[in-house]
């Protein structure tokens, strides 16, 4: 082995959430650690998600009791160690006469929600009083007929990932952007990494390659040689439109009235955020942009649940995002499709190779633990330096 080349224990390619978590739990675990990020930190779907830190309230619908736990747990562990990053939102559930879930059904799975939050007290729900609607940001009151508010956790998805990369850094590893992945050539011990930064070619070796690449997971192993086996994965797009108007109070969690799926009414940097949509993307990642449907889709359901904002329409946005999420390829609706975390290996062809597929923004950091844990193996032993359960998350000056 060359000793000019500088050899790591992890490469990492990537540089959104799961990249950066994996970067502050692998160095905190004694690694060394390089992050290859081709743009800049959280420039793709870490940037583009709903903003929120919170259990997933509508998984409990699909029973995945145990990613709500997981999340609500990380949730408080959050609100702990990240306070000026991570806060507390009141989210507001309207139920109509024609709304699909009825106030029973909302009222038990906030029960259930509470529960699995260990009924601590940013668990705890309400039911708002009839003559407290009229407060409510100019909710439309027509056949209204409950309100429930509950408390969930909201972040500024963009600039957490760069607190988590800061905090990475501060441990020892290293972060090289922007650099463009090239290749990787898999050898026994190793793999030869050759990556690009203003067209200059470098080499590193890495003990294990970590692919958090996100949605361009297997475009990335395309460069792998030999090529590892990929595993089946649909894109799903998700837009989000702001309108620059009054933010409401609160979050108001919403059916839309075209096809029941859940909306999010909410304030963003002074402004309203409407989102998501949930449709399949086919193509390249990095052509995604929000289409005129989905924009007209979310101001649809902005005007029918908040009538007198007469400046929710599709002429009036201020700016809209898209983000593609990761999910298990299967038929049906995304809504009801797992939520796990997957990580794989291809164990003949690539076995120091190991690609991230889906997650979500709450569980980035217990995610990056168990991604640490699974791979300790395949690298040498070190000295512990920190828990990523106790390090402080702050704000990067910029």
């Amino acid at each position: 082995m060359s000793t000019s080349v500088k050899t790591y224990d992890m490469v990492i390619v990537g540089g959104g959430i799961h990249g950066a978590g994996i970067a502050q739990a692998g160095a905190a675990a004694g690694y060394s650690v390089l992050v290859i990020e081709k743009s800049a930190l959280a420039h793709g779907t870490s940037s583009k998600s709903s903003k929120l830190i919170h259990g997933g309230l509508r998984y409990l619908e699909t029973a995945q009791l145990k990613l709500v736990f997981e999340c609500l747990s990380e949730r408080t562990l959050l609100l702990k160690i990240a306070p000026k990053l991570v806060r507390l939102e009141p989210f507001y559930i309207p139920i109509y006469k024609q709304t699909k879930r009825r106030p029973w059904e909302i009222r038990a799975g906030l029960s259930l929600y509470s529960a699995l939050g260990k009924f601590r007290k940013d668990a705890r729900f309400e039911s708002i009083p009839k003559e407290d609607w009229g407060n409510l940001d100019g909710l439309s009151c027509e056949n209204l007929q409950a309100v429930f508010r509950y408390n969930d956790g909201a972040t500024d998805d963009a600039e957490l990932t760069k607190s988590v990369m800061q905090s990475a850094k501060s441990l020892g590893a290293e972060l090289v952007m922007p650099a463009e992945f090239v290749s990787a050539d898999v050898e026994e011990e190793s793999n030869l990494v050759h990556y690009s930064v203003n067209g200059t070619m470098h080499t590193c070796r890495a003990r294990l390659l970590v692919n958090a690449t996100g949605p361009w997971a297997n475009i990335m192993l395309e460069r792998v040689n030999p090529p590892p086996k990929k595993r089946e994965f649909d894109l799903v797009a998700g837009t989000h439109i702001v309108f620059d108007a009054p933010p409401p109070q609160g979050i108001y969690y919403v059916e839309a009235p075209q096809d029941q799926r859940a909306v999010f009414v909410m304030p963003w940097k002074g402004k309203t955020m409407i989102g998501t949509t949930e449709k399949i993307f086919e193509g390249n990642p990095s052509d995604l942009l929000p289409t005129p449907e989905e924009e007209s889709y979310l101001c649809e359901v902005a005007a029918h649940y908040f009538p007198k904002f007469t400046s929710f329409k599709r002429g009036n946005i201020d700016s809209s995002f898209a983000g593609l999420r990761v999910l298990p390829h299967a038929s049906g609706k995304a809504f009801s499709r797992p939520r796990e975390t997957t990580f794989h290996v291809d164990k003949k062809t690539a076995p120091r190779i190991a690609t991230i597929y889906g997650g979500k923004l709450t569980a980035f950091r217990v995610t990056a633990e168990k991604f640490v844990t699974k791979f300790a193996k395949k690298l040498p032993h070190r000295t512990r330096k920190a828990r990523t359960s106790n390090l402080k998350l702050t704000p990067v000056k910029s």
